[in-house]
């Protein structure tokens, strides 16, 4: 039997638990949330229900970016504001729902890992002999998100738009535990940014759906080819994801010898550590 949560950071706050598009309507879609079970009824598709199926509650639910989102208890705060998702020029995708077997924090922290891409991405994220990590900025917002700036890595092909190899500018940023946006340089409008949002949906402690969603700049691309791109990316990370060990992230600092590289992921734990956020983590030892 799945372990319940207990963190309130995670119980007070809205989580995807579907990709909208692949909802039918003539059966209950399982699901799973912070190890309870759910089932999301779309008999009505104007009106979808979430029901808890251990005590057939039914809970808040929202839709939004093209998912299906609720909350197993009251709602702290609104779902996150992606402003780029009201720019017309924009795609606005799903990369898929894509299951991991491993910690959403874990997801989360291999998102921020740019020390991987020339090794797991290679041809296409980063190569040899460019595998150096250059120094950039970590710090705690206003708005207390993590914000990595001034992060820069080579990458022969670093969208489906890119003609060849370039320094690529990074900006991450950490929203919540389990979502993680990245901004990064588009290859033909250099002064603006791609958006890609990974939402993470903590099935149990060791175990994820990752749902990512694209904010990509139309110029010189099609819809479908944005997601085949992600994806393609991800089934990289996933075999990965899944040897590691243990599956659950060590908040403790010892745990793990980080390099500088790892700053932005140093931040991240010490930030679940200041949020007592423990569901999918090893906590650090008192």
């Amino acid at each position: 039997m799945a372990t319940r949560c207990n963190d309130r950071e995670l119980l007070n706050d809205w989580h995807i638990v579907a990709d909208r598009a692949a909802l039918a309507g003539d059966t209950p879609f399982p699901t799973r949330l912070l190890g309870v079970d759910l089932a999301i009824d779309c008999r009505d598709l104007r009106k979808l229900e979430v029901v808890r199926t251990d005590t057939g509650a039914t809970l808040k639910r929202a839709e939004r970016y093209g998912f299906v989102w609720t909350c197993l208890d009251t709602p702290w705060r609104d779902i996150i504001y992606i402003p780029e998702a009201n720019e017309a020029d924009r795609h606005l995708v799903s990369g898929g729902s894509i299951a991991v077997k491993v910690s959403g924090l874990r997801a989360v922290e291999n998102f921020l890992d740019m020390g991987h891409f020339p090794f797991i991405h290679a041809g296409w994220l980063g190569e040899e002999p460019h595998t150096e990590v250059a120094p950039y900025k970590v710090e705690i917002t206003d708005k207390g998100e993590v914000l990595a700036t001034e992060c820069k890595f080579y990458q022969p092909v670093a969208s489906p738009t890119a003609k060849h190899g370039f320094v690529v500018d990074y900006i991450y940023k950490v929203i919540r535990p389990y979502t993680v946006a990245l901004y990064k340089s588009n290859p033909i409008q250099k002064e603006r940014l791609d958006v890609i949002t990974l939402f993470v949906q903590p099935v149990d402690e060791e175990n994820c759906i990752a749902h990512p969603y694209l904010c990509y700049l139309k110029e010189g691309m099609e819809a479908a080819t944005v997601r085949s791109f992600m994806q393609l990316i991800f089934g990289q990370d996933k075999p990965i994801l899944e040897n590691q060990v243990p599956k659950r992230l060590p908040l403790d600092p010892r745990a793990e010898t980080p390099i500088r590289a790892d700053a932005v992921s140093v931040y991240y734990r010490r930030w679940l550590r200041d949020r007592a956020v423990t569901y999918g983590a090893i906590p650090a030892q008192s």
